[in-house]
């Protein structure tokens, strides 16, 4: 025990100056628990207040996707670039090095393959292994418009009570099916039902008319799909349209692990989304990395 005669008596109060009070650095979590900020933090950078994360997921309804086939040889050497991994907890477990110390946002929805009806969805991960793999978050696919779309809203609730009783964040996944349009009037939907039900940050796609509104009709962050294989200019393009629409981020899978570049891609989607880097010199960059 300290020797408390030899104690100093406390003088500097500083009680002239007010002791601060910030607000957190992504909209709409000012009041969630310092756990659930700390995550977040995790996942978002809180200097440039954007994420670029890798969703490698894939094979969890579809098998082993193109540039999936083996997680150790196609993306172990992509995954220093990423601010957050998005996976499920078999590869996270197999493959994933314990070393990794950037956010990991885990698939916590599964059930159907792409052989069956895809709404059908369940919760598919139990809280207790998504804290026991110290995980920044977990993600559930909605499908607003879907078949089974309220059992997927009840999944999302149940995921969003779970989480808030442990202080992790939940993604909400907002799925489109092929009969559904992918329009902004239709995302405007999706992410403020997800939002509403208490999502923490929410994935959608990217349109070419309207997406602003969706951003900003959204009352937490949003953080752009990918979606299918695009030439690489046209997905920096896209990139960057989404990110000056009001997108806090991209979760970017084929677009970075199908390129022939993979490395070369996601560092000029870094340079975009941290930086500002206009589509022309973040393709410049990437055909002078691809050289390298």
């Amino acid at each position: 025990m300290a020797d408390t005669d030899s104690v100093k008596e406390a003088k500097n109060f500083y009680h002239d100056i007010p002791q601060k009070n910030e607000a957190f650095f992504l909209k709409g979590l000012n009041s969630y628990d310092f756990g659930m900020k700390n995550r977040m933090s995790k996942i978002f950078n809180p200097k440039s207040g954007h994420t670029v994360m890798l969703a490698i997921d894939h094979g969890y309804f579809q098998g082993p996707t193109t540039g999936l086939e083996r997680i150790d040889i196609n993306i172990l050497p992509i995954i220093p670039y990423t601010d957050t991994l998005m996976l499920t907890r078999g590869i996270l477990r197999s493959v994933i090095p314990p070393t990794y110390s950037n956010g990991i946002v885990m698939r916590a929805s599964g059930g159907p393959s792409i052989l069956k009806e895809l709404s059908n969805e369940q919760i598919a991960v139990d809280i207790e292994d998504a804290i026991r793999m110290n995980v920044a978050a977990m993600a559930v696919q909605v499908f607003i418009g879907g078949e089974y779309e309220s059992q997927s809203i009840h999944n999302l609730t149940r995921l969003v009570d779970a989480g808030i009783r442990y202080g992790i964040p939940t993604l909400a996944v907002t799925a489109v099916g092929k009969e559904l349009n992918k329009d902004a009037r239709y995302l405007r939907l999706a992410c403020r039902i997800c939002a509403e039900l208490g999502a923490t940050y929410v994935k959608t796609y990217y349109c070419t008319e309207g997406f602003e509104t969706v951003t900003s009709s959204c009352p937490v962050p949003i953080v752009m799909a990918g979606g299918k294989k695009l030439p690489e200019k046209d997905a920096l393009i896209m990139t960057y349209n989404a990110i000056d629409q009001g997108a806090a981020g991209v979760d970017m899978g084929r677009n970075i692990f199908q390129s022939d570049y993979p490395i070369a891609m996601i560092s000029a989607v870094r340079e975009i989304v941290h930086n500002g880097m206009k589509p022309d010199k973040a393709l410049d960059l990437y055909n002078s990395l691809k050289k390298a």
